[in-house]
């Protein structure tokens, strides 16, 4: 290899509807500017068509999984992850992505971080963004991760083998409280625009829900139409940055676009009601508890992010949220909420002992797409 070049071990990974570039710890940098620089090149930020890079241009397909050998007790992998932001130098750490977390358990089976068995390996994963244990049950044959079944999810084209995703006592994964703000639910002036009611709950992911109806939408947009309507775009950003405020993650509103972008989330949900999906196929008012969108880094997420989801089902047992508010009456208190995201229903499993959430449980598929070597130039790593 020249000697103006840097070499990467890396995967690229589909996890539920995200794909992520999976890295080798050992073979990083610690923490810190430096493996920024690397990833960066790794991905082609910053470039909203990352052509120099193996990002996707998409919030979605511009992360990175730096997986490693655990040694907590218990743990088979300590696992890191990073949004990369697409058009610009920026990379935001604060939480977990669980689309991904799905995706690392195949990957630690193939990559032999785990003994495999069959028919299934559990594989404990210990986030180090949340500081939270994890585990994915990856179907397994002949030592390998299946990635073949019949196991359809809104949001991906075909179907896959059935992982089960669990996340232990997911309450304040990035705020290290379920409730940031200390309310169900909280109002927020911004004078001549109007007073909008909001609810941030933290559940493996802190997310901001406001009503639909309030930003002047019926909330069955799909993402696409909303990315269309710049002004309501700008007024979600306007009330996640204060509600970031509320939450603790920033000192000041004019800080959250710039130094917690990835985090909170936002949102916005509405009543079941009937929609059609990106596919022109009609999702039923019946079929759903709820009807929810949510965006990340200024952009409206195509499907729904698991962490999203998990807060979602979180945020449905508290009575006074916005979710509690909008969903179908009688699915309050449910183990299992759907949610009707952009593609069609969505399922959480809820499960809770003395009115404390234990653990919520989603199903998703993965697949590996490519292992291979990654290259960068050494003069772009110059500090």
């Amino acid at each position: 290899m020249r000697e103006d070049t840097l070499s990467f071990r890396c995967s690229i990974v589909r996890g539920g509807t995200s794909k992520g570039l999976f890295l080798r710890e050992n073979e990083l940098p610690p923490p810190g500017e430096l493996r920024d620089k690397i990833i960066l090149k790794l991905l082609g930020s910053p470039d909203a068509r990352q052509i120099d890079g193996l990002g996707g241009a998409n919030s979605l397909t511009s992360k990175v999984c730096i997986i490693g050998p655990s040694q907590r007790e218990g743990m088979d992998v300590d696992y890191t992850f990073g949004q990369v932001s697409v058009d610009k130098a920026k990379i935001d750490w604060q939480g977990n992505c669980g689309n991904l977390s799905a995706a690392v358990g195949i990957y630690a089976v193939d990559k032999n971080y785990v003994k495999a068995t069959e028919l299934y390996t559990d594989v404990q994963v210990f986030n180090t963004n949340t500081n939270k244990h994890l585990k994915v049950r990856v179907p397994v044959k002949d030592g390998r991760a299946i990635s073949e079944g019949d196991y359809a999810i809104p949001g991906v084209p075909g179907t896959g083998a059935k992982l089960r995703v669990e996340f232990f006592d997911p309450a304040g994964g990035v705020t290290g409280k379920l409730l940031p703000t200390g309310n169900p639910k909280d109002v927020i002036d911004l004078g001549e625009k109007g007073k909008f009611t909001l609810s941030v709950v933290d559940s493996v992911t802190p997310v901001v829900y406001l009503l639909a109806h309030e930003l002047g939408l019926a909330g069955t947009e799909l993402p696409t139409q909303v990315e269309a309507m710049p002004e309501v775009l700008a007024l979600m950003e306007e009330l996640r940055s204060h509600a970031a405020v509320l939450a603790g993650i920033v000192k000041r509103k004019e800080d959250a676009t710039e130094h917690s972008p990835a985090f909170p989330k936002v949102g916005f949900v509405s009543a079941p009601r009937d929609y059609v999906n990106p596919e022109g196929k009609l999702v039923k008012a019946e079929e759903v508890d709820l009807v929810a969108r949510l965006g990340s880094m200024q952009k409206m997420h195509r499907a729904y992010m698991i962490g999203g989801a998990v807060s979602t089902g979180a945020a449905a047992t508290i009575p006074g949220t916005v979710i509690w508010d909008v969903m179908r009456p009688e699915a309050r208190g449910k183990e299992t909420l759907l949610i009707g995201q952009p593609y069609g229903a969505m399922e959480v499993d809820i499960y809770r002992e003395d009115g404390k959430i234990t653990c919520e449980g989603v199903y998703r598929t993965a697949r590996l797409l490519m292992d291979g070597i990654a290259y960068i130039p050494r003069a772009c790593l110059e500090l």
